[in-house]
Order: structure tokens, then C-alpha cells, then sequence
């Protein structure tokens, strides 16, 4: 895929939404954290239940810890893996306390310190929280990125690479959200929307027609 192309793509996407943001429901730094290191192997819909109970009683690491670990379970007991994810927000929270006054840091290696963060969350926070333009890539845009060939790669962390290369710099910092809207409600895994698709010209997915018409083939492509 040549860069005109990637850049009508963004153009579109744009156009289409203008000012994307995460589906997490959060106010401060602090929540996004929360929310994201919660949202692992959970739909963003269950995380904003959770902390919609959560967050009036508790939303800052102090009071996280305050409320302890058995506490914070009773909150977030209806999303996966919720023990571990509690272990490690605690923990995490008593390093944003005891490291870095209470508040999230804006950089990487601090972030990717605390339990529970890995590269992809810290990228999320960065972005969303601190308006930096880097791309986390997770299931949806890594599918995204190789279907439609804006940015093919054999592992999550080439795909990274790959995008903060080839993404004009004026679509960057939101390419992440389009990316992943576009795979959460259009580019679906097993019965893509291409018939919806505002790319769809653009998009060099092989499969593509069979599913313009609503059809129900189901995509063969190995990242589908």
C-alpha cells in the first residue's frame, strides 16, 4: 500500500469521526488506568459498569488503597480475571503513592513500572491521557491494519512499528481510535461490514467483495 493511499484512508476516517476517543468512561489519568488495566479481556461495556460503581466511592490511588484489595473485588468481581487485575491494581497503586505522588506519570518506562501495565495500556495512557501520539495496538487493529494492508506485520509489536511509520503525522495521534472503531463496528473479525466500509475502495483486503453485499462467507485471511 502506497502512502496516498493510507492518507485517504485517515482522511476518511476522519471525516467520518472527527474527534474519536476511547469507549472507557473516565474523568482523570488516574481512571483511564484503571479502566484499561480492567478492561483486559473484557468489553469496555462491563469495565464502565464496574467503575461506575467504583470510581464514586474510590478514584485515586490513595483511596484505592484504602479501600483494599478484598474491597476492590467486591467492585470489579463481574469483569475476567478480576483477582489478579485487583492484585495488581492495588499494587500499582501503592507505587503511584509511595513513587510518584499519587499522580500517573507521562512517560513509558514509568508507566510500564507499574503491575498490571504493560506496553500496549502505557500506550493507551500516553495517547488518551497525556495526547501523545502513539498507537496500542490490540486484536481489532492489529486485523485492521494487516486485512486491509495499511500496515501488515507478523506480531502485535511489528504492527506497532509499522503504523508509527506509515501513518501521516497529522492522523497519528488519533489513528489508534479510528483503528480500532473501525474493527470494533465495520472490520469485524468474522463477518466484516465491507458493504458499510467508508475504505472500502482503498481497503486491498482479498475478500472484500464477497462481504460488500452482506454476504455470509466468512473471512479465510490468516488475520481475520
Amino acid at each position: 500500500m502506497n502512502q496516498d493511499k493510507r492518507r485517504e484512508i485517515f482522511r476518511r476516517l476522519k471525516a467520518s469521526n472527527p474527534a474519536p476517543t476511547t469507549e472507557l468512561t473516565y474523568t482523570t489519568p488516574f481512571e483511564l488506568l484503571v479502566a484499561v488495566v480492567l478492561s483486559a479481556q473484557a468489553t469496555d461495556r462491563g469495565v464502565n459498569k464496574a467503575t461506575a460503581k467504583l470510581f464514586p466511592v474510590a478514584n485515586t490511588p490513595q483511596a484505592i488503597l484504602e479501600l483494599g484489595e478484598a474491597g476492590l473485588k467486591h467492585y470489579i468481581q463481574t469483569i475476567g480475571l478480576y483477582n489478579s487485575k485487583a492484585r495488581n491494581i492495588i499494587q500499582a497503586c501503592r507505587l503511584l503513592v509511595d513513587r510518584h505522588g499519587g499522580q500517573v506519570p507521562d512517560n513509558r518506562k514509568d508507566l510500564e513500572a507499574l503491575p498490571g501495565v504493560g506496553r500496549k495500556t502505557a500506550n493507551v495512557i500516553l495517547n488518551t491521557a497525556f495526547g501523545q501520539p502513539t498507537i496500542a495496538v490490540d486484536t481489532h487493529i492489529f486485523r485492521v491494519s494487516n486485512r486491509t494492508g495499511i500496515a501488515k506485520g507478523k506480531t502485535v509489536r511489528a504492527v506497532e512499528d509499522r503504523l508509527a511509520r506509515v501513518v501521516p503525522k497529522e492522523y497519528r495521534h488519533d489513528a489508534h481510535h479510528w483503528l480500532i472503531l473501525h474493527g470494533r463496528y465495520v472490520c469485524t473479525a468474522r463477518k466484516p461490514r465491507c458493504g458499510e466500509c467508508v475504505i472500502y475502495d482503498l481497503c486491498e483486503f482479498r475478500d472484500k467483495a464477497a462481504f460488500a453485499g452482506g454476504g455470509k462467507k466468512v473471512a479465510t485471511d490468516e488475520h481475520g
